[in-house]
C-alpha cells in the first residue's frame, strides 16, 4: 500500500518545505505521486465492496489524490507544499460530494468518510441537510458500528468561531454548523499501511462510514 520511501519523502518534505529542496528531490516526489496513484486505483478497484454507487460513477483515479503545492489561500503559515496527502474515492467532484478517503501523513494517518474542503455551495447544502433532518444525523452517530469505528464522532479540519449567519445558535445542529467541512476518521498506525492487506481494514472502515456519506449525498 504505502511505500516506506513515500513516508520518508513526506517526513523530509515536512522539514524542508522549500522550492529549492523540492526541485532537488523531483525523483522522490514522482515516486511518491506514483504510489498515491496506485493507492487511488486500488481504492477504486474495491469500491463495489463498500459502496456500489461510487463504483458506478467511475471517477478516474488520477484525479483522486491531493497535490503537494498549496494555493496561497490554502496555506497555513509559509509552507508552499503539503507534507500530507488525501487519497479519496467518491461519486462526484471532491469539492462537491462526500466520499471516502485515506489520509497519509507520517505518524498521523487515518481513514473514513468526509467532505473536508467543500465548495461554498456544497457547504450550504450540508448545513441545510443537517437543519432539515437532525434526527437522521443523530441516528447515524448513535449506530453501534459507527460509534465503534469512529469514537470521536464527527470531526473537522477547520472550525468557524460562530454559527453561520442565518442559522440559530441554539439549533441542535449548531456544533456541526461551525464546521467548515466535516467527516469521520479512524486513526491508523503507519506500519499498518505498509501492508497491502490493509485494504480489507479500509473496506470495513468505509462500510461503517457509508451511512454518513449517503446522508449528505
Amino acid at each position: 500500500m504505502v511505500e516506506p520511501e513515500t513516508f520518508a519523502f513526506l517526513a523530509d518534505l515536512g522539514m524542508n518545505n522549500r522550492k529549492a529542496w523540492m526541485d532537488q528531490h523531483r525523483e522522490e516526489r514522482d515516486d511518491a505521486l506514483r504510489n498515491f496513484a496506485g493507492i487511488a486505483m486500488t481504492l477504486h478497484d474495491y469500491t463495489d465492496r463498500f459502496d456500489p454507487f461510487v463504483a458506478e460513477a467511475g471517477i478516474k483515479p488520477k484525479r483522486s489524490f491531493t497535490k503537494f503545492f498549496q494555493e496561497p489561500r490554502d496555506r497555513i503559515g509559509r509552507a508552499l507544499y503539503r507534507s500530507d496527502v488525501d487519497v479519496f474515492t467518491n461519486a462526484g467532484d471532491p469539492e462537491e460530494s462526500f466520499g471516502y478517503y485515506l489520509h497519509i501523513e507520517p505518524e498521523n494517518c487515518y481513514a473514513g468518510g468526509a467532505l473536508f474542503k467543500p465548495s461554498k455551495d456544497a457547504l450550504a447544502r450540508m448545513w441545510t441537510r443537517m437543519i432539515d433532518d437532525p434526527s437522521g444525523l443523530t441516528a447515524i452517530l448513535d449506530d453501534p458500528q459507527f460509534k465503534k469505528t469512529f469514537p470521536d464522532g464527527i470531526v473537522t479540519r477547520k472550525a468557524l468561531s460562530t454559527v453561520p449567519e442565518g442559522f440559530a445558535s441554539n439549533d441542535p445542529a449548531a456544533p456541526y454548523l461551525k464546521m467548515a467541512g466535516l467527516g469521520c476518521r479512524k486513526d491508523l498506525p503507519d506500519a499498518l499501511l505498509l501492508d497491502d492487506e490493509v485494504i480489507d481494514l479500509l473496506i470495513e472502515i468505509f462500510r461503517a462510514a457509508r451511512p454518513l456519506v449517503h446522508y449528505f449525498d
